[in-house]
Parts: structure tokens; C-alpha cells; sequence
């Protein structure tokens, strides 16, 4: 905070910044942030920047910078908000200008796409099942979840397993996440489990495989999580654990890519076999995390925030 605080005050030509941080330098001191003489303003994944997620930080920064500014948003999810900003202005000459590529081809052919489908109540046993296959063990795997204690869960329990992971997610720090990224990256450990922080952005072209825990709800965060293997003209494996509730989630995603998924097999004797084993292991990692206070802190801020808007 102080080294970049030290930064601003040079007052840089281009401040590269996520909202959060820069909403907290604005907020550290008066005058800390001096953004009156900026002329252009570039949001990037503009369809996550525009939810109600960033509102407080956006609130902040917004009214800090001149209206005679030219806007400029890129977003690979073209969203129903989004358009709307199209049409926001009665005046057409006020009205944004807006560019769509061509998005017909949404994963590549050189991608495998599988489902496994499961009891909800035993997903765990059956991704620890398929690491340890002989299909999936050797390979580099990303992993991706719906939510950090889900994220750090399996983790802890992978762990216990003997089976070598990392996390990334947004309940670590900026030097743990660059940690377990450089160690993927250098295939030190060969498992990665993400939420979607990871599922934009990560080029790491040794990625063989990309596991869905949770299905994501928009068909899009789907693409661009399985985005992150068969990269440049690689071939590349995705395979879904869908659940009972998942089913319709999963019909979508084959209507947006327009393919449907292949059924992976898997040997269930085999899975009955270690639900003792995985299951011991889960309650384990679940009393760590215990343990820990895990997830306490950002309960604590988010009850601070809303004591703030109050």
C-alpha cells in the first residue's frame, strides 16, 4: 500500500488498478489519488465490472473523474446489461458506439468434452476417483469450484488424500496466489483448484485438463473456464460433475456450444471402495478449516461495508 501509494503520488501518466485497491487509496488520505485531469477511462471484463459486485468501489471512483473523458469497455460476455448502455441515451448522438466480434465459435475442436454424472452428496468421492485414475494422474489439471470455502475444502482434503494440489482463490493473499500459480506453472504440483478468479486471464499452455466441480450458471463462464487447456492448437480434456440439480445448467452449455458432451466412464465398484476413505478425509479438512476461523475475515468486511452504506 505505501510503495504504490509512493507511485501515485508522481502522479503516473496510466494508473493500472482494480477497483477495491484503488477505492482504499482514494479512502487512505484527501488528495492521495488525483484523477481530474483523466481522459480516458478503460474498464476491462466490463460485464463483471457493471454487477452490483463492484457498485461501492465504482460509487467511489467514478465521481472522482471529469466528465469531458472518453469510456471505453471490452468484455469477452456480451450481457443484457451491457446492451442496454447501447440504447440508455434518447439522443443518438450521445449514444455509445459498439463494436461485437464474431463469438460463433465458442470452444475449440481440438477439445474433449465429457459429463460424469453423480449423487450430489458424494461429488467429492468421485473427483478423487478420477485424480487418481489412470487417465487423469499424471496430467496438469485445473480444477474449478463455485466458492472459496468449496476451494479450499477440497484442498485440505486432497491433501489428506496424498494427492498434491494447490488453491487459488480470493480468501488468499496476493503473494500466496502468485505462489501456487508459479508452482502450476513451473508443474511442481500438477493440480490447481480455482474458483473463477482463474477461469480468465491464466495461459498456461501445459494445461491437459480442466474438471468442473460446480457447473457454472452462465454457459459463458463455462467456455472460458474449459478456455484454459487445448490452447494454442493443443488438445485438451474438460470433463463436468453434474449433479442431479445440474442437469438443465448442463443442457444449456451444449445449446450455447453447440455439441453435446460425451459420457465419461468410470468403474463405481471401484468408487464404493474409497467413499470410506474420501469421506474420513472431507470431515477432516471441514474441522480444519474450522479450525482456523476460515472465511472469518471476509464476513468481517462485509459486515463493516454494509455498517458503511448504512
Amino acid at each position: 500500500m505505501m510503495a504504490q501509494a509512493l507511485e501515485l503520488a508522481k502522479k503516473p501518466h496510466v494508473i493500472i488498478a482494480t477497483p477495491g485497491r484503488l477505492r482504499d487509496h482514494i479512502r487512505s488520505s484527501s488528495g492521495a489519488v488525483d484523477l481530474r485531469r483523466c481522459k480516458f477511462l478503460v474498464m476491462d471484463e466490463a460485464d463483471r465490472m457493471l454487477s452490483e459486485t463492484f457498485v461501492p468501489e465504482l460509487n467511489i471512483i467514478l465521481p472522482l473523474l471529469p466528465k469531458d473523458r472518453q469510456t471505453l469497455l471490452f468484455t469477452a460476455t456480451m450481457t443484457e446489461s451491457i446492451l442496454a448502455l447501447r440504447d440508455a441515451e434518447d439522443d443518438p448522438s450521445k449514444r455509445p458506439f459498439v463494436h461485437m466480434c464474431d463469438m460463433s465459435t465458442s470452444t475449440v475442436s481440438t477439445l474433449d468434452q465429457y459429463y460424469v454424472f453423480v449423487p450430489s452428496q458424494v461429488r467429492m468421492v468421485y473427483l478423487a476417483h478420477l485424480l487418481r485414475s489412470d487417465d487423469l494422474k499424471e496430467k496438469s489439471i485445473i480444477i474449478f469450484c463455485g466458492r472459496c470455502a468449496t476451494a479450499e475444502l477440497m484442498t485440505v482434503m486432497l491433501k489428506e488424500l496424498g494427492i498434491r494440489c494447490t488453491a487459488l482463490h480470493s480468501e488468499m493473499t496476493q503473494q500466496q496466489r502468485l505462489d501456487s500459480l508459479g508452482k502450476f506453472r513451473a508443474e511442481v504440483i500438477k493440480i490447481l483448484i480455482s474458483t473463477d478468479v482463474g477461469s480468465r486471464g491464466l495461459d498456461i499452455p501445459s494445461v491437459e485438463c480442466v474438471l468442473n466441480y460446480d457447473i457454472p450458471r452462465d454457459p459463458t463462464d463455462y467456455i472460458h473456464r474449459v478456455g484454459r487447456t487445448a490452447r494454442a492448437g493443443r488438445g485438451g480434456k474438460a470433463i463436468s460433475i453434474v449433479a442431479e440439480k445440474d442437469i438443465q445448467l448442463i443442457q444449456s452449455i451444449e445449446e450455447r456450444i453447440n455439441k453435446k458432451m460425451e459420457k465419461y466412464d468410470v468403474d463405481e465398484n471401484e468408487i464404493l471402495e474409497e467413499l470410506g476413505e474420501v469421506t474420513a478425509a472431507k470431515r477432516l479438512a471441514s474441522m480444519k478449516l474450522h479450525d482456523k476461523h476460515f472465511g472469518e475475515k471476509t464476513h468481517i468486511r462485509k459486515k463493516k461495508r454494509m455498517a458503511n452504506q448504512d
